[in-house]
């Protein structure tokens, strides 16, 4: 067979497939199953004892499942059986409808038992990355199939979450009067600006005073009707950013100053890009974040599930 037509020959069996397992299914998955097993165990007779069937019962079921396809999937040469052309691209594609009806099957066993198809995350932009991350991963193989919705926020925007019912576990600065809270991990904030920046450039401590007089950068609140403002806010000049990523680059441009988490600052502290002010009194301030739950009594297992590990993953 020249290489055309074993292509449009290829191309017939997929086609042959598509319309008689997804449009029409004449076949089952157990049949797909069957062929799976002949292939992956050498033969009938080592598919017949892994399966506990009897020889003759995997014979008929291969014989019957290429009979309603119209086409020869496997050819025998000596004692084993080999795969056709036809039957290594259905093979290969029928492992695909196997697993994903295994995992369909899962995922309705999972719901019945009361596991959340999905979690709606929303977790405050001072929360550690790098434990947000680890958490996730480690929810991973736990998660049986259950999808995360992850919504960064600052400030109010964590209340405004929780109070409009948009969220099934929260990360937040504040807990919203008629919900309760544990604390999960102590964030610290420092005074940073470029190293050339004109406050380092006084060289000596500095006051309210000469903060006033230069650019301070800001994060804005991402809530719309609780917004509140945090921190030291007494320059007169003010940049309004939307995130921490963008407030550390305008720190590391040279466009003001402003306070962000140390774990975040750490990085270009170390590198030289930005240096900590040498404030007398407020270099550092340290806010609590608390985890809440949306609907504490009724907080499915997966979402359990994953509060635990983020308990789990933040230092104490």
């Amino acid at each position: 067979m020249n290489s055309i037509k074993k292509r449009k020959y290829l191309l017939k069996t997929i086609e042959l497939f598509d319309n008689s397992v997804m449009n029409h299914p004449r076949v089952t998955l157990e049949q797909w199953r069957t062929l799976q097993a002949v292939i992956d165990h050498g033969g009938y007779a080592q598919a017949a004892e892994k399966l506990h069937r009897s020889q003759s019962s995997l014979s008929y079921t291969v014989a019957k499942l290429q009979q309603q396809l119209g086409m020869a999937l496997l050819r025998i040469e000596g004692r084993k059986a080999v795969l056709t052309p036809a039957g290594e691209v259905l093979l290969r594609r029928s492992r695909q409808l196997v697993n994903d009806a295994a995992e369909l099957e899962a995922v309705a066993h999972n719901l019945d038992q009361g596991w959340e198809p999905e979690i709606n995350v929303v977790v405050d932009a001072a929360f550690p990355s790098a434990h947000l991350m680890a958490a996730l991963k480690a929810f991973i193989p736990l998660s049986r199939g259950t999808r995360v919705q992850l919504n960064e926020v600052v400030l109010s925007g964590a209340d405004e979450a929780l109070l409009e019912g948009r969220a099934d576990l929260v990360i937040c600065g504040h807990v919203p009067q008629g919900f309760l809270g544990d604390q999960l991990i102590e964030v610290e904030f420092i005074a940073v600006a470029h190293r050339d920046h004109p406050l380092h450039q006084l060289k000596r401590d500095l006051t309210d005073e000469d903060l006033r007089r230069e650019i301070q950068v800001v994060i804005r609140d991402s809530g719309v009707q609780l917004k509140r403002d945090v921190g030291w806010l007494g320059s007169s000049h003010r940049w309004t950013v939307t995130s921490i990523d963008k407030a550390t680059d305008a720190l590391v441009g040279g466009l003001g100053f402003g306070w962000v988490p140390l774990h975040h600052a750490i990085p270009y502290i170390e590198s030289g890009e930005l240096a900590p002010l040498p404030l007398r009194e407020g270099q550092r301030r340290k806010i609590h974040l608390f985890m809440v739950f949306g609907q504490s009594e009724r907080a499915g297992p997966a979402t359990q599930k994953l509060a635990a590990i983020l308990r789990e993953n933040c230092p104490r």
